[in-house]
């Protein structure tokens, strides 16, 4: 078995960011995080061990400081942190921050607001909570819901695989050929790189095994992604979820991940592949020796 990496994989700088902001406040003081600060369990285990708290209500907080999680958070939930007279600390990735002065910038120029993402995800929560009115869209059966309006102004949640995106906007720019339609692409460029270099990997691979959290969006794309490329795509979180049987001796096995995936579970993964490949080439040599050892 040959394993090959794809050329962006894993955790980028903004869950870094809030991993380690999380750990070093962890260190000086009681600390409770507003939600999952990143979609990923071996990460939340490893933070839970460290004592930190997580709670998806504000009332529920018993610790004075509380973290906003990578994924960002509305001014109308901050509020609400704040008013519980509590130390709020943002580990919002900064091209979450960037979507979010990209809407209001839309809303300011008074484009009714479109935003291309999951509609119950938490980022995509964040972007919407403060608007009077806006629309979710993730489908071309949602975009054909749309109601007429003089001016789309459209965004899209930062994990959002570009080429989706991109067909929406032109769908929307289709459909209402009298509207102005403003887009301002606010999908992150590691979510690019990884979905790029995701299909490229696909494209060479025989099986492909993506790593991430269940809960992971950007890991689920990456799934999505490579199974119009590859055939035999498993998704995993961790070395444990692997199973021999996916597997054949002359396969070219190809490994991606997520953007909130550590290099630890990453490369005990990889190690697992290269275990379960030298196991399938010695049960090959053997059968093979059997055979031409026998009597005709």
């Amino acid at each position: 078995m040959k394993i090959i990496r794809a050329e962006h994989l894993g955790m980028c700088f903004g869950v870094r960011d809030a991993i380690a902001l999380a750990t070093r406040e962890a260190s000086s003081q009681p600390l409770t995080v507003l939600g999952d600060l990143v979609h990923n369990e071996t990460v939340l285990t490893e933070l839970k061990q460290r004592g930190i708290e997580f709670r998806n209500d504000a009332r529920e907080v018993k610790t004075e400081t509380v973290i906003i999680t990578a994924h960002g958070a509305s001014e109308r939930k901050l509020d609400a942190v704040r008013e519980r007279g509590l130390r709020v600390l943002e580990a919002t990735c900064p091209l979450v921050h960037v979507a979010h002065r990209a809407v209001a910038k839309l809303v300011r120029e008074c484009f009714h607001p479109v935003i291309i993402g999951k509609r119950d995800h938490v980022e995509v929560r964040g972007l919407t909570e403060d608007l009077a009115e806006y629309d979710v869209v993730l489908s071309e059966a949602d975009v054909e819901r749309l109601q007429p309006r003089a001016r789309f102004g459209i965004a899209a949640q930062t994990t959002q695989p570009i080429e989706r995106v991109r067909h929406l906007v032109g769908l929307i720019r289709q459909l209402f050929p009298d509207s102005e339609v403003c887009f301002i692409d606010t999908v992150c460029q590691p979510t690019k790189q990884r979905q790029n270099a995701a299909i490229e990997l696909a494209q060479q691979c025989s099986v492909v095994i993506v790593i991430g959290g269940a809960h992971s969006n950007n890991t689920r794309e990456l799934v999505e992604t490579c199974r119009r490329h590859c055939a035999r795509v498993q998704h995993v979180q961790t070395a444990d979820d692997l199973c021999e049987e996916w597997f054949h001796p002359d396969d070219a096995v190809g490994v991606t991940a997520g953007t909130s995936t550590p290099d630890s579970v990453i490369q005990a993964i990889e190690m697992r592949l290269h275990q379960i490949g030298a196991a399938k080439e010695s049960f090959r040599s053997q059968t093979k020796n059997l055979h031409h050892g026998a009597k005709p």
